[in-house]
């Protein structure tokens, strides 16, 4: 079948309504992601029972799942030590008891005597003799037919049994084309067998099928089906990164006056990395299609100063800039940053977040939409519909996986002009580094830029872990760096008390913090302050009027500080990796050596003493991203972002890099050299879903 026949196919079979089917299973069906028939033939087994040998039951080896069969000696319900049901099966070899603690009274009947019964289950040394219990079984008549392949186990849920599912996929199987998307010269120089045979092997896998290749999935058919996944996100990703390529905006072309200005009036140079990205982003803005852009790099790496010298090449062009921040501490920051560097060159910043007053609102906004101001900085207020732009040509957001995909698309309509096919370049920015595997994925729609270097002059911040049971120590240090003159933070998880997880609160240690150090200056940040209550603490805080802030995790991002070496985190084992890592950047932003106190409570779970463990061996922000991927998965590093893109069901993205390297070079290949093939495989993969990553 060639390609067009195999996407329309595909896109008929996929989007076939399940008839015949009742509006209870289809329920089922839908909770396990199934909507239509290929769905069924992509949804693959969890593990595999071998019922192609029969023993006998003298010869059944115990410990491992087995088949046997026998007749049924005497069934009855007991009760001691509890209620249940138990069989006694014979086959002239030995006799085995089935024992059952969930039963149906039917199956007391379904049990009777002389009644021939095929069980599968693990035997085990009982203290009457070998037994299974709640083996899997049904009747039988002398001399049936056992199966030729392993028997599937679906993933399922509660009301549809395993029979019922193998049924119906059994039948989308004989149903739907399973015709190769992959030209057969490219499949075979990547050492991949057909998708029909692949396919079927993993739903009904012969029994000499090593069954560690199928659990581990390293059999080359599930390679096919993990690298199948791997190109579908790969195509449909680099599809939608031709479109925006082919789509308008302004070109940029850089004229330097006032990045020269700006430049010549910082109290440090650039770092090698710092221009190596601003070079990129440079390059990116002066082309008249819409820039893409990520720009990644560790806590403290300089990606402010390097966004304001990109918003600084629009505003000479006569354009406007809006920097989006998720948080009004950290778009607070930005705004600071901002307006000390490019109000003395002459350039208008207007600051737009939610608690901002009427008059000053109605300011800010007339200064955004006459053109008065050619920088905005703000919160997701900047999206509302209120906002309206003169000429916005550049759009930065910052900690952009914060974001949803329909909010950085409403800051990027602000500056569309549907008529002329226009819409502005989109700079995002991330101080979480991305793992290279996650880039290569779920960012490949994306240029990325990294700045992989810190400041010179950055004292490295001490990791110190230490158990709740030392609070005497951790209070002495705090109390004499402050009374040394330097200040610190000390960082709560919860505001209110948590009667599941009784956790320390922000404002019971804030009471106890200051009844234990009388002698110095507290403060007391979290998410229920007001914006303006928040600032006034912030600028104390910046000033030195506070030595110790005690905060939420809301000082995670955008607290720049440099006289605050310590930092204390309270119940840091409840915390992710990736908080951690920012929290700790909180400190170490000046020249004096710095310290981070991750203190935990006993017993530690495993998953907590790992990533204490990791966040105590680990500086590296990129490093740390790769453990946090292993330790949780994709979906939950990227946050938001998620919306539309395809997530990976099968393919694994530690274990299987070789795979995605291919899919990545393969992708190329069929967009350039067979598109047909390409849309056959969308189709496939994604349906019509791939249509929808738009941002």
């Amino acid at each position: 079948m060639n390609a067009k026949a195999i996407r329309d196919s595909a896109l008929s079979t996929r989007h076939s309504a399940l008839s015949g089917l009742s509006e209870s299973t289809l329920t089922r069906l839908a909770k396990l992601g199934i909507a239509s028939k290929f769905d069924f033939v992509l949804h693959l087994p969890l593990r595999y029972d071998d019922e192609t040998r029969l023993y006998s039951l003298n010869e059944a080896p115990a410990g491992q799942p087995v088949l046997v069969e026998g007749s049924v000696v005497e069934t009855d319900i007991r009760y001691r030590p509890r209620r249940q049901l138990v069989c006694h099966i014979q086959d002239g070899s030995g006799v085995l008891t089935l024992r059952f603690f969930n039963f149906y009274q039917s199956q007391l009947q379904q049990l009777a005597t002389g009644a021939r019964v095929r069980a599968f289950g693990e035997i085990r040394h009982g203290f009457h003799g070998p037994e299974m219990v709640h083996p899997k079984y049904r009747l039988v008549q002398e001399g049936a037919p056992i199966a030729r392949a392993l028997t599937p186990v679906y993933p399922t849920t509660a009301g549809l049994a395993q029979d019922a599912l193998r049924r119906l996929i059994a039948h989308a199987l004989a149903d739907c084309d399973l015709s190769d998307t992959l030209p057969r010269p490219l499949r075979e120089s990547l050492g991949l067998p057909p998708f029909r045979e692949s396919v079927l092997l993993l739903h009904n896998p012969p029994p000499q099928t090593p069954q560690d290749a199928l659990a581990g999935r390293t059999h080359p058919a599930w390679c096919r089906v993990k690298f199948d996944e791997l190109l579908a996100q790969q195509l449909s990703m680099r599809e939608h990164y031709r479109r925006r390529k082919a789509a308008g905006a302004p070109a940029l072309k850089p004229r330097g006056k006032l990045a020269q200005a700006l430049l010549s009036r910082l109290p440090f140079k650039l770092t090698t990395a710092q221009n190596k990205a601003l070079a990129q982003i440079r390059h990116d803005l002066a082309l008249p299609h819409p820039m893409q852009r990520l720009l990644q790099g560790d806590v403290g790496s300089g990606k402010t100063v390097v966004a304001a010298l990109a918003a600084l090449q629009s505003v000479e062009n006569g354009r406007q800039v809006a920097v989006m921040a998720p948080t009004e501490i950290l778009a607070e920051q930005h705004y600071r940053k901002f307006a000390a560097w490019l109000d003395p060159l002459g350039v208008r910043v207007a600051w737009l977040y939610g608690g901002l007053g009427r008059r000053e609102k109605r300011a800010a906004l007339a200064a955004v939409a006459k053109g008065e101001a050619s920088v905005a900085v703000g919160t997701h207020a900047l999206i509302e519909e209120e906002v309206e732009f003169a000429d916005l040509a550049l759009a930065i957001v910052d900690e952009q996986h914060r974001f949803g995909v329909h909010q950085r698309l409403a800051l990027r309509m602000k500056g569309s002009r549907p008529n002329q096919g226009a819409q502005p370049h989109q700079l995002m920015m991330s101080a979480t580094p991305i793992p290279r595997t996650l880039a290569m994925s779920y960012y490949a729609d994306l240029d990325v830029s990294v700045i992989d270097e810190l400041p010179p002059g950055r004292a490295p911040v001490t990791t110190r872990l230490v158990s709740d049971t030392r609070r005497a120590e951790v209070i002495r240090r705090v109390r004499d760096a402050c009374m040394a003159g330097s200040q610190a933070y000390w960082v709560c998880p919860l505001i209110e008390e948590s009667e599941t997880l009784q956790l320390k609160t922000a404002l019971d240690t804030h009471a106890a913090l200051a009844a234990t150090f009388p002698e110095l200056k507290l403060g007391l940040v979290h998410g229920r302050l007001k914006g303006d209550e928040k600032a006034l603490v912030m600028e104390a805080f910046r000033g030195g009027a506070i030595q110790l802030l005690v905060a939420t995790t809301v000082i995670e991002v955008g607290v720049d500080v440099p006289n605050a070496t310590l930092m204390v985190i309270e119940h840091a084992e409840r915390m992710g990796l990736a908080q951690l890592h920012q929290l700790r950047g909180r400190v170490g932003r000046g020249a004096a050596a710095a310290a981070c106190i991750l203190v935990y409570a006993n017993p530690l779970t495993p998953g907590a003493r790992e990533r204490l463990k990791i966040i105590y061996e680990n500086r590296d922000g990129f490093e740390i991203a790769r453990h946090d991927l292993k330790l949780r998965g994709p979906g939950e590093l990227l946050g938001a972002r998620q919306s539309g893109i395809p997530m990976l069901r099968f393919a694994d993205l530690d274990a299987d890099l070789d795979l995605l390297d291919r899919a990545r070079a393969a992708a190329g290949t069929l967009l350039r050299e067979r598109p047909d093939c390409a849309q056959a495989h969308l189709a496939r993969w994604l349906g019509a879903r791939h249509e929808f990553l738009k941002a």
